[in-house]
């Protein structure tokens, strides 16, 4: 199984500058030729780019270091060398960008073809023609090119989805994510059988559609570093919706529910004004009477289902779909 990876460092490196040409006319009835040296070519850039296609930092852990193409020397009859070519590493939706050691962000790219330059060429440098003047006809100097920029840069991942399913371990979110979407996810009855985040797309009736993740491992002290939820709370940050999966037929649902909220605040109390939806799953183990007693005063924004049995599904999809259109419009209200 191919290994979830959202924390890297690697190191890049711009290309440098060409050297500049010293060089002279040498034409035949042109004994005293003036100085035709030409400039070097830029070196290439590094370029961080968005692609849709992936969802994990995965790549770098084979490949760390990267270099841009340096420029080509100028060349006599005033030739500017040819520029490096320019470097672009593919990065998933959602990857923000440090340089080691510094807390500053040098840029949150979630949109895809979304671009930063994270090191600039090196400017080439200029030939002998550059230094010709009135005094000095023969110039025999000519600029190295500028060294290229070379960085270690941290990359987090914070991936990008509309809804994100929490819970505590055998609630039930990878079999729902699998009855909503088109994810595959590993289901079994131990604790922890998720151990990286899954991502979906939600189909809904009229053609649209939005992305749903599995948020894996959120157990009591996740937000202190227990278990796996601490590493992968930074997740939860992205999501316009959070969608609360308890396992009904477990007595203490209501305190699991405080407990789950309670964490996420802790991380980060933002995180509880989200919008917000909770599902009641596995119903099906409850008996008829003791379904009947739930749902007869369920608040507005809580639903019964079973993931395993496909009850509600449709319900499930329809109120998401509803809490990201309520998301949408006041954000542009806003």
């Amino acid at each position: 199984m191919l290994r979830f990876v959202d924390l890297c460092e690697i190191y890049v490196r711009s290309g440098s500058g060409g050297a500049g040409c010293v060089s002279f006319r040498t034409e035949k009835y042109v004994p005293f030729g003036g100085p035709d040296g030409g400039d070097g070519g830029r070196g290439g850039d590094v370029i961080l780019e968005v692609d849709n296609n992936l969802n994990t930092l995965r790549d770098f852990t084979n490949r760390k270091h990267f270099r841009a193409a340096n420029g080509k020397r100028g060349e006599g009859g005033k030739r500017t060398g040819e520029s490096g070519s320019d470097l672009r590493i593919k990065v998933p939706p959602g990857t923000i960008v440090r340089e080691e050691g510094a807390e500053d962000i040098i840029a949150d790219l979630e949109k895809d073809g979304e671009m930063v330059i994270v090191c600039k060429g090196g400017k080439g440098g200029r030939g002998n023609v550059r230094f010709k003047t009135a005094t000095n006809q023969a110039p025999r100097r000519a600029d190295s090119g500028i060294p290229g920029e070379e960085k270690r840069l941290i990359l987090e991942l914070k991936l990008v989805a509309d809804v994100g399913l929490v819970g505590y371990p055998n609630a039930g979110k990878s079999t729902l994510l699998a009855a909503l979407s088109d994810a595959k996810p590993k289901i079994a009855d131990y604790p922890f059988t998720t151990l990286s985040p899954n991502l979906g797309v939600v189909s809904t009736p009229d053609y649209s559609s939005f992305t749903i993740a599995d948020i894996p491992g959120i157990i009591e002290g996740a937000s202190e570093g227990k278990g796996l939820g601490f590493q992968f709370l930074r997740h939860i940050q992205r999501v316009r919706v959070l969608c609360y999966v308890l396992d009904i037929s477990q007595p203490d649902y209501e305190s699991n529910l405080a407990s789950l909220k309670e964490e996420l605040g802790n991380y980060d109390h933002s995180l509880l004004a989200r919008a917000e939806i909770i599902l009641f799953n596995k119903i099906d183990l409850l008996s008829d009477n003791a379904r009947a007693e739930i749902e007869a005063d369920l608040p507005e924004n809580v639903l019964t289902i079973s993931a395993k049995k496909g009850v509600n599904m449709k319900a499930v999809v329809d109120e998401l779909w509803n809490k990201l259109e309520d998301t949408r419009e006041e954000s542009a209200g806003g």
